[in-house]
């Protein structure tokens, strides 16, 4: 079967086609192909075609699909049981993983995804600090519960929404949107800040220099608490994620994709105090029938075991090549290209002059809705190297890019920039 043949098979019976609106080719347009097997930093589809992967499950796949010893640890947990609805050793290992990472991380709660974390992280620190609002980021992405979908980016941005229907004007009424890079003025109703460390859900921008410090300052004036979420750059970024990248703490972590392996996990945390308001030794409720899943976890320290400092300093150091190298091929076939970078993160803005790389969503947004992208999507993809079907993901360099890989990816981008420089000329 072709992937049209299976993607009108999946429209019949799943909505759009796709389990998440992020899959979909809505803003791109075409026919998303059917993945049917990964290997390392390549997918292959159901028509039999390879393509160099950066989507890489959205960032969740650091060594890359199907790594060896990641399959194995799967496969021996899986031996042992898949789920059983009580504690197992491998929830407690991986949680003592993260904690020994993360400087000032005192006890994490599993969950199974990274909207969970997030919601749970905001009730948490309501339920801890006795206050309703809560403070975010226009164009951040805190998964889709109703509270924090409103302003988001990612898939939201790309379908052009503000937020969803279906979300009552009362679940929004306590969260307060900002402009992300502006420290905004709290007070004392505000009881939690949330905030992606860096913002990779409107491509990527980059904090500016002292915003995370001058959030971390204005919450404790007014004694709110502040939650990174760090679903993507969690053990992304480096062995302690943001906070060892910045030198800037949260008081609530959120976590997920890498620390799963590549299957379904979430993760929030703090110190013991904060997650002492958790039920069953406090009032707030949170709970999750597949939590701590001990396939996840076996995967989730699997992958952790694997990756050192000195592969996030190895992947920061290639990823800085990569996106200079990159702008120079987009740049020399007729588009400019602007590739901002923080370690091993990169994001893609294209336009057709020159232009400063975005600081918050307003910028980003004006550069996704250009136009450009989805030529130079589907460009890329019969080149055979699949981009994420939307102007506002990110590129996921992982660990499986190796110089060949990341040198054919040059060679097709120079290559679409030109197919689509010659359609604007």
């Amino acid at each position: 079967m072709t992937n049209l043949e299976w993607f009108e098979r999946a429209r019949a019976v799943i909505p759009g086609g796709v389990d998440s609106p992020v899959r979909s080719f809505s803003s791109v347009g075409g026919v998303p192909y059917t993945v049917v097997s990964g290997s390392g930093a390549y997918v292959t589809d159901v028509e039999g075609t390879r393509y160099l992967d950066f989507v890489q499950s959205y960032g969740a796949s650091l060594l890359g699909h199907a790594h060896p010893s990641v399959v194995e640890a799967i496969r021996e947990a899986a031996h042992a049981g898949t789920t059983f609805g009580a504690p197992t050793p491998g929830e407690v290992r991986l949680a003592e993983m993260l904690v020994a990472r993360v400087r000032g991380l005192e006890q994490v709660r599993f969950v199974s995804s990274g909207t969970e974390a997030a919601m749970s992280a905001v009730r948490l620190a309501r339920g801890a600090t006795g206050r309703n609002r809560v403070v975010k980021f226009d164009g951040c992405y805190h998964g889709h519960s109703d509270g924090l979908l409103v302003a988001g980016g990612s898939g939201v941005a790309q379908l052009g929404l503000p937020g969803s229907a279906g979300v009552t004007a009362g679940a929004v009424a306590d969260t307060v949107v900002a402009p992300y890079n502006a420290v905004p003025r709290l007070d004392e109703s505000v009881a939690a800040v949330i905030v992606e460390p860096v913002a990779a859900n409107m491509n990527l921008v980059a904090p500016a220099a002292g915003f995370l410090a001058g959030l971390r300052a204005e919450c404790d004036r007014v004694g709110a608490l502040l939650i990174y979420d760090e679903v993507i750059t969690g053990f992304r970024l480096g062995v302690g994620g943001a906070q060892a990248y910045y030198g800037v703490a949260p008081d609530l972590w959120c976590f997920g994709k890498v620390i799963g392996g590549g299957l379904p996990v979430g993760a929030f945390g703090g110190s013991a105090e904060l997650l002492g308001y958790l039920a069953p030794n406090g009032p707030v409720y949170q709970a999750g029938t597949l939590s701590g899943n001990p396939l996840a976890m076996a995967a989730g320290a699997r992958v952790l075991e694997l990756v050192g400092a000195d592969d996030y300093a190895g992947l920061a150091t290639r990823v800085e090549h990569f996106a200079a190298h990159l702008e120079q091929a987009i740049g020399a076939s007729g588009l400019v290209a602007r590739v901002p970078r923080v370690g091993p993160l990169a994001g893609l803005f294209l336009s057709r002059e020159e232009f400063a790389a975005p600081t918050n969503f307003a910028e980003a947004r004006a550069l996704a809705e250009n136009g450009l992208y989805a030529p130079f999507f589907h460009a890329m993809l019969r080149r055979g190297v699949a981009l994420a079907p939307g102007a506002y993901e990110i590129l996921f360099v992982g660990l499986a890019h190796g110089e060949p890989e990341l040198d054919l990816a040059l060679e097709a981008a120079a290559g679409a920039a030109a197919e689509v420089a010659a359609t604007l000329a």
